[in-house]
Order: structure tokens, then C-alpha cells, then sequence
């Protein structure tokens, strides 16, 4: 079976006694899209090695490309050259389609503002039930024009774009960090220095620091106030000639988890010490949970261990936060995960799609507006998983095999979003 290209229906995985091996990670979604646009608006050629082949990625490149950018893609599409324009997008109209890709959706939006020209922004129906005003607020605040095509404050837009004024913005921290990395990548075109205040307080801070280390990575330095306010200096982006994108710590979660399930050790390569991302933060969760875990460089190694209950604030890893709903499965007692509202707006509504799916296979679960408290069944139980055309539910579940029961995971393909081999390498590891 071609990973990418053909999934069944729905895929029936058999009780699973153990996982064990080596597993090479997909680049980064969250820094391949970064570094996409980022390229794009560069002075000159930048050739990105390791770019994730995926769905996102895929939707940000091909809109990039009907915008006028040129990519050249490897045979094996894990390379790409990607010739900057040396400035604001210099496209004067698009009619773009970007499925339920969070970050191109309000990266793009953003960016497209600072040129001139008329563009459409559009995606998949549950794009249109992913918000973006407060985003959409911000840039008016700064002299863009933007319109609701149907239901106010969420896609699909309509761009009049002919500039950003730069000068002082505010816009809310609570929803999406996306909002922020859209107003601080397209920052240093802006007529004027940027300066942006939070509102409240900022969920996902880690995904904030990776955009600024991006932009840094491309002679750009943003000036920060413990993560409250910024300031981003004028100029234009440089590229660095070759940029080699870190593997997908979101990814991760899912192998060592299994580890420390099912025996191991397993170890993933790609992501270590040296880690950018925040997702990385998850080695801790595992260590408080009970799991033996080691650390290289490029490096991590997960083994079994005698898992605990845990209550803890994830905020600051939301996507790996849902790795953890499952590893409560297994442990010896009740697991509260807090602070995790955005999960709410995200491909699907998360804290609502794990409370089903978890009582099907035998947990109690109690939920609120922005936490989820799971107590492990005595035993676990066999059942088909919804997916709510969500990746990260389709390889939350597959874990659940590790119990001894069979479980079988509708809609599979929804896994091309951002780990298309998911299934593949999974499987190798049995």
C-alpha cells in the first residue's frame, strides 16, 4: 500500500504484546510551513532538506506556488529549493484552497495583506468552523481589507491587500498562537516597526519561540517582554542557503508512548536535546508517568515503566497533550489534563472527540470547557474509533492495540494531514 496516496476505509489493528526498534521522523509540520513561507518572502535561494510530505505542507507549498513563488521539488520530495522573493508576495490575485491547514490558513492571510492584489482564502467545511477574527482584527487594526465570505469571524476571506502600516497592535493570546506567528512573519514588511501586545495571557508559548527562532535563523531578531511584547524590527528576510528542518516532535509522542505501554526500547531520531520544539516537553510528562526515557543530541529512547496517574497543565504541548489522554489508559490510577482549551478550535473539537472515543473502550471521563479528567478501565475494551477526519485521533488510538484488544481506526487516510507513513512505521516497530 502507498502510504500517501491510497488508505481503506477503515484499518483493523490486532492486539499488539510489544514494540521495539528504531524510528526515523518525518520533518517538522510546524517548522517545514514556517520555513515554506518564510523562504518565500527571503532574499534569495534557500534549499530545505527533511521538509515534511504531507498534507499541510502540500497545501502551504501549492499555494505558495499559485502566488507566483517557484519550488523545486527532489525526486523524493524531501528536498526542495525554494527562490524567495526577495519581499511582500508580488502576486495581484489567487483563489486558494488550503484544506484544513491551520497554518497556512491564517500564515498566508497575514502575509498576503502586505502586498497588492485580490485573493480568496478558502478550505475544507471544518475550516469554516475554525475561528480567525481575532487575527483578521489585528490586520485591519493595521490598514488591511478583509471580508467574511459566509459566517462572520471564520473562513472562507476575501483579501483587498495593499499594505500593513506597521506601528502598535494588540490581539488576544487565549484562542490560537497561529495568530501571533502570522502577524510576526509577515512583521518586517510592515511600513513601519511592528510592535504587538497580548491580551491576556498566550497559550502554546513554545510554538511561539520556534517561530522566532525561524525568523532569527533568517536575520531577523525579535525583541520579547516575557512573551507579552513584541517587537519586531524592519528588514528583509536572508536566506541562509540551506536550512535542515528538525523531525516532528509531535510525532514522537506517539512511539515513546508505546514504549512505555508495551515494553520497548524505542528509540526516534531526529528530535533530542538539541530540539526546537516544544513537543519535546513530552519526555517529561513520560518521566513523571513512570517511564524510563534517555537523550541524545538527535535522539530519544523510551522503555516501559509503571505508569502513574498524573495532573498536569499542558498548555504548552497541546498536541502532544493528546498522547497522553491515552497513556492515562494504562496507568494506576485517575489523569487530569488542563489549560487545554485551544484543543476546542482545532482540527476537530479534541476535548469532545477524546471524551467519546475513550468511553468506548472502557474509561470514565469527565470533561469541562477546557480540561479532561480519564480513570483506566479494570479492563479495556475492542472498538472502532471515530476520527472526525482528525491525524492526531487516528494515532492517538492505534496505541490502544498495546492493551490486547483490537481496534480499528475509521478513516484512516486522515493521517496524510501530517504523518502519512504513520501506519507503516508503526507497524515496523511490532
Amino acid at each position: 500500500m502507498n502510504s500517501f496516496d491510497r488508505f481503506p476505509s477503515s484499518l483493523l489493528i490486532p492486539p499488539i504484546s510489544n514494540l521495539k526498534g528504531t524510528v526515523s521522523l518525518p520533518g517538522s509540520k510546524s517548522i517545514s510551513n514556517r520555513v515554506l513561507l518564510i523562504s518565500a518572502l527571503a532574499n534569495g535561494k534557500t534549499r530545505l532538506h527533511r521538509l515534511l510530505k504531507s498534507d499541510d505542507t502540500r497545501y502551504m507549498g501549492e499555494g505558495l506556488e499559485a502566488l507566483g513563488i517557484s519550488i523545486e521539488l527532489s525526486e523524493n520530495n524531501a528536498e526542495a529549493v525554494v527562490c524567495g522573493n526577495g519581499g511582500p508576495i508580488s502576486c495581484d490575485s489567487a483563489d486558494l484552497f488550503l484544506g484544513n491547514a491551520g497554518t497556512a490558513m491564517r500564515s498566508l492571510c497575514a502575509a498576503l495583506c502586505l502586498g497588492k492584489g485580490y485573493f480568496r482564502l478558502a478550505g475544507e467545511p471544518r475550516m469554516t468552523e475554525r475561528p480567525i477574527r481575532d487575527l483578521v482584527d489585528a490586520l485591519t487594526e493595521l490598514g488591511a481589507t478583509i471580508r467574511y465570505e459566509g459566517t462572520e469571524g471564520y473562513p472562507p476571506l476575501l483579501i483587498e491587500a495593499h499594505g500593513l502600516r506597521g506601528g502598535r497592535v494588540s490581539i488576544r493570546g487565549n484562542i490560537s498562537s497561529q495568530y501571533l506567528t502570522a502577524l510576526l512573519i509577515c512583521a518586517p514588511y510592515c511600513e513601519s516597526p511592528l510592535h504587538i501586545s497580548i491580551e491576556g495571557s498566550l497559550i502554546s508559548k513554545p510554538y511561539i519561540a520556534l517561530t522566532l527562532k525561524v525568523m532569527k535563523d533568517f536575520g531577523i531578531e525579535v525583541r520579547h517582554e516575557n512573551f507579552q511584547e513584541f517587537d519586531i524590527p524592519q528588514g528583509v528576510y536572508r536566506s541562509p542557503g540551506e536550512y535542515s528542518i528538525e523531525g516532528d516532535a509531535s510525532s514522537a509522542s506517539y512511539f515513546l508512548a508505546g514504549a512505555a505501554i508495551a515494553g520497548g526500547p524505542v528509540r526516534v531520531t531526529g528530535v533530542g536535546t538539541k530540539s526546537a520544539q516544544g513537543d519535546v516537553g513530552f519526555v517529561k510528562v513520560l518521566e513523571k508517568m513512570g517511564a524510563v526515557v534517555r537523550l541524545g543530541d538527535d535522539w530519544i529512547e523510551c522503555e516501559k515503566g509503571t505508569l502513574r496517574g498524573v495532573d498536569l497543565d499542558l498548555n504548552d504541548i497541546p498536541d502532544a497533550a493528546m498522547t497522553v489522554a491515552i497513556l492515562a489508559l494504562f496507568a494506576d490510577g485517575p489523569t487530569t489534563i488542563r489549560n487545554i482549551g485551544s484543543w476546542r478550535v482545532k482540527e476537530t473539537d479534541r476535548i469532545e472527540a477524546l471524551t467519546a472515543e475513550l468511553r468506548k473502550v472502557g474509561a470514565a471521563v469527565e470533561s469541562s470547557i477546557d480540561s479532561i479528567e480519564i480513570t483506566p478501565p479494570k479492563e479495556l475494551k475492542s472498538a472502532s474509533i471515530e476520527t472526525y477526519n482528525d491525524h492526531r485521533m487516528a494515532m492517538c488510538f492505534s496505541l490502544v492495540a498495546l492493551g490486547g484488544v483490537p481496534i480499528t481506526i475509521l478513516d484512516p487516510g486522515c493521517v496524510r494531514k501530517t504523518y502519512p507513513q504513520f501506519f507503516d512505521d508503526f507497524k515496523s516497530l511490532t
